[in-house]
């Protein structure tokens, strides 16, 4: 909506041109979406169910009577948001009711004096991935994604189709791309979720990963000089991403003011399902699958080790992992223990050393 405002009365004041801007909208979406979610989660604490400790998770029992389902605060406040700053687009709208639905998913879990069962949380996640990915797809005939280490168009077939100097993209049939966006997405959903379980972990570790994301989709896939240099496509919609990554980014920085130890609310299933769906997202609008591996390995590593152990004896009766407490953050204080604010500390200090060295091979080895 600002956006569409900054076209129609720039000729009324002049500095309210600066709503075409995307990273002016960058920086009122983080602002607005902080401070309301600060108000939304002070005033509205008192009303979220109470936590009733995972089972198996090491130091469950210090949880057990704390306020959970934040995240039906505070990605509400995200979505309007969002819609509010970032330009409009129909499908777009679409993936952000998907987060909503996947967030209410999650708050009647955290509502229910006994947990969902992982087949049945499993298959709501799988329809909802599957209609955010059809939304993403977005009624194209063909799907372009880019992959790390492919070397660019070179000579006349280049010339003629005027994408010298640029990646050359693999054209996915919208079948295919459904099949696999589903795919990360319901990862992206179920890793994030199980990475929730020390107080400020998943909400630092996603904050790294959305300032990675944001960059790329920014600084790189979304401005035609840089994508051309660095040899990758440039996608239009790419800054109008980034406006909601700045948005989501907002919104966790609240989040933590609560969430930091010794932390006054979590944000259940309601908040780690939908952040987690986010995530995915955002990785698929960068059109590199591969990124959610670059800017998120700590919450793959952290959270996917339990579901590759459950899965892999589950379906095939094959035991891996045998030696390791999953989640992985469970290993570390049961095994080797670390304290909290060490395993706080360490994950996010090694996301954030990682991210950025894997997005420079990604972007400059070709």
């Amino acid at each position: 909506m600002l956006h569409w405002l900054g076209f129609q009365f720039e000729h009324l004041w002049g500095p309210i041109r600066l709503l075409q801007s995307h990273l002016v909208l960058c920086t009122l979406g983080a602002l607005l979406a902080a401070v309301g979610s600060f108000l939304v989660m002070r005033h509205w604490l008192g009303t979220l169910p109470c936590d009733r400790g995972r089972e198996h998770a090491a130091e469950s029992v210090k949880s057990i009577g704390k306020p959970t389902g934040a995240g039906a605060l505070f990605i509400p406040v995200t979505v309007l948001v969002a819609l509010l700053v970032a330009p409009w687009d129909p499908y777009r709208a679409v993936i952000l009711l998907g987060v909503l639905l996947a967030m209410g998913a999650g708050f009647l879990d955290d509502c229910s004096p006994d947990a969902w069962g992982r087949l049945s949380k499993g298959l709501i996640d799988l329809f909802i991935s599957m209609g955010v990915a059809w939304a993403m797809i977005g009624g194209e005939s063909r799907m372009e994604i880019w992959l790390p280490f492919f070397a660019p168009k070179m000579g006349q077939e280049a010339l003629l189709d005027g994408t010298a100097g640029m990646l050359a993209p693999i054209l996915c049939e919208p079948w295919l791309y459904g099949l696999m966006a589903t795919a990360l997405l319901w990862f992206s959903i179920n890793t994030t979720n199980c990475t929730d379980g020390v107080d400020g972990l998943s909400g630092s570790l996603l904050s790294v990963a959305f300032l990675g994301l944001g960059g790329v989709l920014y600084g790189v896939v979304g401005h035609v000089d840089s994508a051309h240099y660095l040899l990758v496509p440039f996608y239009e919609d790419g800054a109008s991403w980034a406006v909601i990554v700045a948005t989501t980014l907002g919104t966790l920085a609240a989040y933590l003011w609560f969430n930091a130890y010794p932390s006054q609310l979590l944000m259940g299933d309601a908040g780690s399902r939908a952040l987690g769906l986010l995530l995915g997202v955002f990785v698929l609008a960068t059109g590199n699958p591969f990124l959610l591996l670059v800017v998120a390995l700590l919450i793959l590593t952290n959270g996917g080790t339990g579901l590759f152990k459950v899965g892999f004896k589950k379906f095939l009766s094959i035991r891996v992992f045998d030696g390791i407490r999953c989640p992985l953050h469970d290993h570390v204080r049961v095994n080797w223990g670390w304290s909290n604010t060490q395993v706080l500390v360490r994950f996010v200090i090694m996301q954030a050393v990682m991210a950025p060295m894997l997005i420079v091979i990604l972007l400059k080895v070709r």
